[in-house]
């Protein structure tokens, strides 16, 4: 039995599926689950198991997965005293929708690294719909993306973080790009070209393409929100983006908003964590920079490059060692 296995177990039982546990990590299915499976040959218990509704937790899963979740948290606090015993930084697990990692998220993180010298802090890319198993499970500090519902065990709390714009853009080429002030319903026929969240239940792009009833064969999911941008630049195909994704570069001419009635969308990003009674360090004191001056005022200046000694590119979550 290892740590790996017992995460994995605690990922399953908390949202549901093998597929949802695998896609908050961005790892294979096949990977979750063979962890899981060789939990249950050494437990002798198959732990979960499927019925019409989905996943369900045996007499023995009921049992373990509150242990596993205490075992998990250990683990972590046990990494961290001896971290602090050897007078290593503290280390700070952020993990963010990757609509919030391609904008304000690096920025965000280099300012606060810049103030607070003893954390380490490393930005995880994760899907909105698994980051509360994340943080009740220690297997991440700090969520950046939609609010996340509060109850459970352990609580969690939410803070505004970033008030943003969703616009919608296309290649100047576009004939929606000069046909003036547009219905929604014009969008419908469109090809989309869209990032990663949109494969997304919890986010705001997918909830656009479902209340519009855009069929799947309609949707293009790129790797990333500039891989999408770049893709509508070149083909025939509108974006739902992030206004704050748009650099000068890439407004002048590549792309155009489209006048779309009601847009923009103005949303909102939040930061969530443990309780203040529950959380490292690290967390409380990330918490409080988000709120000062200096933390908008990096959310809000031009994307910009770094120099190479100082480039940390976002992670996938993992759990695999």
């Amino acid at each position: 039995m290892t740590l790996t296995q017992l995460e994995a177990f605690v990922l399953v039982a908390r949202l549901g599926s093998v597929k949802a546990a695998a896609r908050t990590l961005t790892v294979t299915e096949p990977a979750v689950s063979s962890a899981l499976a060789s939990l249950r040959h050494h437990l002798g218990d198959p732990l979960v198991q499927r019925t019409p509704t989905g996943m369900a937790l045996t007499p023995g899963g009921r049992r373990l997965v509150g242990i596993a979740s205490q075992i998990v948290g250990l683990a972590r606090e046990a990494e961290a005293a001896i971290r602090e015993v050897q007078g290593a930084p503290e280390q700070l697990r952020a993990v963010a929708t990757s609509d919030v990692a391609e904008s304000v998220g690096p920025a965000l993180v280099a300012a606060f690294t810049a103030r607070s010298k003893a954390v380490d802090v490393s930005l995880g890319v994760c899907a909105a719909s698994g980051m509360a198993a994340l943080l009740r499970d220690r297997l991440a500090d700090v969520a950046l993306g939609p609010r996340l519902p509060g109850d459970g065990s352990p609580p969690l709390q939410s803070a505004p973080l970033f008030r943003y714009r969703l616009v919608f853009v296309a290649a100047p080429g576009h004939p929606l790009a000069a046909a003036g002030a547009l219905e929604p319903r014009t969008l419908v026929d469109q090809q989309w070209h869209v990032g990663p969240d949109a494969a997304d239940g919890a986010s705001p792009v997918r909830a656009i393409l479902d209340r519009l009833g855009i069929p799947e064969g309609q949707i293009d999911v790129f790797p990333s929100h500039a891989a999408a941008l770049a893709a509508t630049e070149h083909g025939h195909g509108i974006a739902a983006t992030v206004a704050h994704l748009l650099s000068d570069d890439q407004g002048r001419q590549a792309l155009v908003r489209l006048p779309v009635r009601g847009t923009p969308l103005d949303l909102m990003w939040h930061v969530t964590m443990l309780g203040a009674d529950s959380r490292a360090g690290a967390a409380s004191a990330f918490n409080r920079f988000v709120g000062t001056p200096a933390a908008t005022q990096a959310m809000h200046a031009p994307l910009r490059g770094v120099p190479p000694s100082e480039f940390r590119p976002p992670v996938h979550v993992t759990i695999w060692s």
